[in-house]
Order: C-alpha cells, then sequence, then structure tokens
C-alpha cells in the first residue's frame, strides 16, 4: 500500500483559521491522535480515536481564544511534520510539534504531538 502527502496548505490555513471541520476532515476515520503534554506524560498519553472524537477535539481547541500559527512544516508521501505556536489572550504561549502519518489518499492516520506550555 502505498502512502500520498498530507496537504500541508490545508492543514496551516484549517489550523490558523482556527477551523475545526477544515482540520478534521483531513483525518481518516480510523485515525489515532496521540498527545503528550504536561498532564499527559508519555508513560500516559492521551490518546483520540476516530475521526469524531479528533473532531471534537479540535472543535475545543479551536474553539478557544488563542492563536494558532504554523512556524514549520514538511511532508512527503506517507509522513509530515509542523511546529505550530499558539497564544491565548491571557499570554500563556504553547509550542506543539506534531508528527503525521498518511493513507493512500492522504488523510491522516495517525498524529503524534507533544506539547510545552508556559506555566
Amino acid at each position: 500500500m502505498t502512502s500520498a502527502t498530507l496537504d500541508l496548505t490545508a492543514l496551516r490555513t484549517a489550523l490558523e483559521g482556527r477551523d475545526a471541520a477544515a482540520v478534521t476532515a483531513l483525518y481518516d476515520d480510523a485515525a489515532e491522535l496521540i498527545s503528550i503534554r504536561r498532564d499527559a506524560p508519555p508513560g500516559a498519553p492521551r490518546v483520540i480515536r476516530g475521526r469524531d472524537a479528533i473532531g471534537a477535539h479540535f472543535a475545543d481547541v479551536l474553539g478557544r481564544d488563542a492563536t494558532h500559527i504554523v512556524e514549520r512544516s514538511v511532508g512527503v508521501p506517507g509522513t509530515a511534520a509542523i511546529v505550530e505556536a499558539c497564544r491565548y489572550a491571557d499570554g500563556t504561549q504553547v509550542l506543539c510539534m506534531a508528527t503525521f502519518d498518511t493513507n493512500a489518499d492522504g488523510r491522516i492516520i495517525r498524529h503524534l504531538e507533544v506539547s510545552a506550555w508556559d506555566d
């Protein structure tokens, strides 16, 4: 089975535009999102399975009063990565590094992210 390249322009536009539906459309029905952050360490990461659940996650995250800037992105068939900087209205900053595995249609099947927050 071959893999296609993730549409990084669509991902950037959706994240920076805080468009949860457009982000969700980039995921396969059976996708998995693994999140490592301050409240979900590597030994017990937060795992979200399925496009609908991932969509609800992005509706929450992108619905908050924050800016999202994709600072870097790179992709080849089968995998991609981004660096995303976020700033909340209260000044809190978050830096997220994410990798994506894609299927033959270029849809995300696995998303691994590691984020660091200001305290």
